[in-house]
């Protein structure tokens, strides 16, 4: 799996673009959304970068585990651990959470696979669930 510089606009980008690709397919709604809410600037991308991203990932996942037919199968946790360790700056690991959950969201409807790699996410960068939130109302939002 190829490394990006620590909190860089790819580190963070491939971080949507692993939710985005968790249910197996990933929509044009879903691309939509995250240019309409600014993402590529949000995250310091140029224009239209999203797709070549998860275009190496999924390259990079496949050549990971080449037998296995699925595109998360060669993904342990410590490869999510490597990957979310690319993304060590709160300010910025909100804004990827906020931009993921919109744009998978797009099809209004959260997928299993979407759902446990926003998870893992929070997971790994200390972060409350969403339903902890909604039971804590003085959690402090994730949104940036």
């Amino acid at each position: 799996m190829r490394t990006y510089p620590r909190n860089s606009p790819e580190a963070a980008a491939r971080i949507v673009a692993l939710v985005l690709i968790a249910d197996g397919h990933v929509c044009r709604s879903e691309f939509e959304v995250f240019d309409q809410l600014q993402g590529p600037r949000e995250l310091g991308l140029a224009p239209g970068a999203l797709p070549r991203i998860v275009q190496s990932l999924c390259e990079d996942l496949l050549m990971g585990d080449p037998g296995s037919g699925s595109m998360l199968g060669g993904l342990d946790d410590d490869a999510l651990a490597a990957l979310m360790a690319e993304v060590d700056d709160p300010a910025l690991q909100a804004r990827v959470l906020r931009l993921a959950m919109a744009a998978a969201s797009a099809d209004r409807h959260l997928a299993d696979g979407e759902a446990v790699v926003l998870a893992a996410a929070r997971r790994h960068w200390g972060l409350p669930d969403e339903a902890a939130q909604a039971h804590h109302p003085a959690a402090t939002p994730l949104a940036a």
